[in-house]
Parts: C-alpha cells; structure tokens; sequence
C-alpha cells in the first residue's frame, strides 16, 4: 500500500469511528465530544490540499511505506 491509500484508510476509519462514538443516532455513542475529532481530521485534509503538510505522510515516510506520488490527497 502507498502512503496516499494509507493516508484515506486511516482517515475514513478515524471519521466513521468518531462519528458511531459521538452520533446520538448510534448504538456506540458515548459523547458528542467525539464529533470535535471528525472535525480536526476534516480540517487537517482540508489545510493539507493548500499547504501539502500532512503529519501522518511523514510518520509513514520514516516507517519505510513509499509514496504513490500526491502528497496527503484525500
């Protein structure tokens, strides 16, 4: 896998969990606090497409995955 694939896996995942834990709707909801975290990685992918800095990208650089070409697309 690419640092790009792993970069959308980690985010949907991050998204989807946040949003079953802080969905009132949800049998897993446990606080509506949880959403705050959906917000900061939208807003990371967000920042991301202008300014081309992603933390995870670089975390995943140093551990060996290589890139597949765009820098943190989502």
């Amino acid at each position: 896998m690419s640092i790009e694939n792993v970069i959308r896996l980690f985010a949907g995942t991050v998204i989807l969990l946040s949003l079953a834990l802080g969905a009132m709707a949800s049998p897993l909801f446990h606080s509506s606090h949880w959403l705050w975290l959906t917000a900061f990685v939208g807003f990371n992918l967000f920042q991301s497409s202008f300014t081309r800095l992603c933390p995870l990208e670089r975390v995943l650089a140093r551990l060996g995955l290589k890139s597949g070409g765009a820098a943190c697309s989502a």
